[in-house]
């Protein structure tokens, strides 16, 4: 494994995780359980508590009926590294000796992407119009929802306005072992697959009446 302060990548984890519950999207380790009932679930999260404390290294958790949802991430180092991959490890021995069962819900993200030629001119429109702030990504100004319910806004500026398509497209983070499954399921669903060439960073698919989804994948 690398050093306790690197990052790690998607692909870093992968196969180490494979055949858990815990998966690797947008800079964190997500894992949910189910179990039999509530005390069962409280028992499980008291058990991750005390090797989180002997590892001094803890995760967000989300408890409820018969469910419990661990999150982690190194929020030193701005993602995952390796005290998250030994803390998701211990957490599955865990619930693999109490029985319980990983939960079908799956971990995405969902932002809202906005063709534009001047997004100094329409952000502040949207940003008011929702109630967002702003935040630094990278270099790039986007909107987020303060409450952390609704899907981020980002703008993606061109030199030409486009008149033939839709200016605004969906995109949805799939850890990279669901999205190439999803991308087949939209186009079960009467989709239309319009390029793969990003592939698996990201693929684009339309509905029947042209208005565009991309399917994800993080480097984080």
């Amino acid at each position: 494994m690398k050093s306790l302060g690197t990052l790690l990548t998607p692909l870093d984890t992968e196969s180490v995780l494979a055949g858990g519950a815990f998966v690797h999207l947008d800079g964190a380790l997500h894992g949910s359980f189910t179990t039999r009932d509530f005390a069962s679930a409280v028992r499980l999260v008291d058990q991750v508590a005390e090797a989180a404390d002997a590892m001094n290294h803890h995760p967000d958790v989300r408890l409820g009926y018969g469910q419990v949802g661990f999150r982690l991430s190194s929020h030193d180092a701005g993602g995952v590294t390796d005290r998250d991959l030994r803390l998701a490890l211990r957490i599955q021995e865990l619930a693999d000796a109490q029985g319980a069962d990983r939960a079908p819900v799956r971990p995405a993200r969902y932002d809202v992407a906005i063709d534009c030629t001047d997004a100094e001119a329409i952000r502040p429109f949207w940003r008011v119009g929702l109630g967002y702030v702003e935040i630094d990504s990278e270099g790039e100004i986007e909107l987020v929802d303060p409450h952390g319910q609704g899907p981020r806004v980002w703008f993606q500026t061109m030199d030409i306005v486009r008149t033939e398509r839709n200016r605004i497209h969906l995109d949805v983070y799939l850890p990279t072992i669901d999205a190439e499954s999803r991308v087949q399921d939209v186009i079960a669903a009467g989709g239309d697959l319009l390029t793969d060439e990003h592939a698996p960073d990201w693929w684009v698919l339309a509905d029947p009446e042209g208005n565009e989804l991309c399917v994800c994948t993080t480097v984080s």
